[in-house]
């Protein structure tokens, strides 16, 4: 009677492992297939997914006058398991012209330039001596059906230089004279900005002293001249010549003693002469 019993403990306790075996087997086969599945599904996904623009990569553009321009186009997927090749082109929009078609140039204005590097998805348009006429819309086009496209806006400017308070300035002598000089329109800051008295460049470091500059750069570039403790001799053309920019000159006349109110600020030296004469027509006409 033991031994029966025994048997069929051991045959119980066989079943179980077995049993136990099985599942843990099905259950891996099972999450291998389900794994299998979501790779598979990933795979179909990106075989269907097509080109499409990486527009953090094609921004519109500001561009300086006569430098060279670059307008870039990213196209992600181009080649992804296509029976034909797809081509990126580009299109000037005003005129519908086209300009290149993959690495190729199709306009006779040889400032136009297609550049693509092998194993990469920028497709640059390269615009030699950019000029304002080349400013607005160029499209980058992908041959598809129908085709996609891409538009970056190109803006040609002009960076422009103003010294505030021109033409003439009238300082008295021992205040400081404090000239602002600010470069518009430029899209990076100049690299380099230099002061000139007289044609000649001011050296921030001559036995003079109390001459300094400073530099503010922003959406626009503020260049600061301070010249403290004003002398006669400091009085002339002060010119201001940012590397990117026309330079800007003020005339700054430093005087020996008090000044009418008037002229401490240009262009207004004429109103008491001004109203001499309207006091001398109302005179006139009673």
């Amino acid at each position: 009677m033991n031994t029966s019993k025994t048997g069929l403990a051991m045959w119980l306790a066989g079943f179980v492992i077995l049993s136990i075996v099985s599942n843990a087997s099905g259950a891996q086969g099972s999450s291998g297939k389900s794994s299998e599945g979501s790779q598979n599904a990933l795979d179909n996904a990106a075989a269907r997914l097509g080109p499409y623009f990486d527009k953090a990569a094609s921004k519109n553009v500001t561009a300086l006058l006569g430098k060279t321009a670059y307008l870039n186009c990213r196209v992600k997927n181009l080649g992804n398991k296509t029976m034909t090749p797809l081509q990126v082109s580009w299109v000037r929009h005003r005129d519908i012209h086209l300009l290149t078609v993959g690495r190729y140039t199709y306009t006779s204005d040889q400032r136009f330039r297609a550049i693509h590097q092998a194993q990469t998805d920028d497709w640059t348009l390269q615009i030699k001596y950019p000029q304002h006429r080349d400013s607005g819309i160029y499209e980058c086009q992908v041959s598809t059906t129908p085709h996609m496209s891409h538009f970056v806006h190109l803006n040609v400017v002009e960076p422009t230089t103003e010294i505030v308070g021109g033409p003439d300035l009238y300082i008295n002598r021992g205040s400081t004279i404090n000239l602002t000089c600010i470069v518009w329109y430029s899209p990076e800051p100049p690299a380099y900005i230099f002061w000139n008295h007289n044609n000649a460049i001011i050296n921030y470091d001559s036995p003079r002293g109390g001459v300094s500059v400073v530099t503010d750069k922003g959406d626009s570039t503020r260049i600061f001249l301070l010249v403290q403790q004003a002398k006669p001799s400091d009085s002339g053309q002060y010119t201001c010549n940012p590397s990117n920019a026309q330079s800007k000159s003020v005339m700054v006349h430093v005087l020996n003693g008090e000044y009418p109110a008037a002229m401490q600020h240009g262009g207004q030296a004429k109103q008491p002469r001004l109203y001499s004469l309207l006091l001398c027509l109302c005179l006139l006409l009673y």
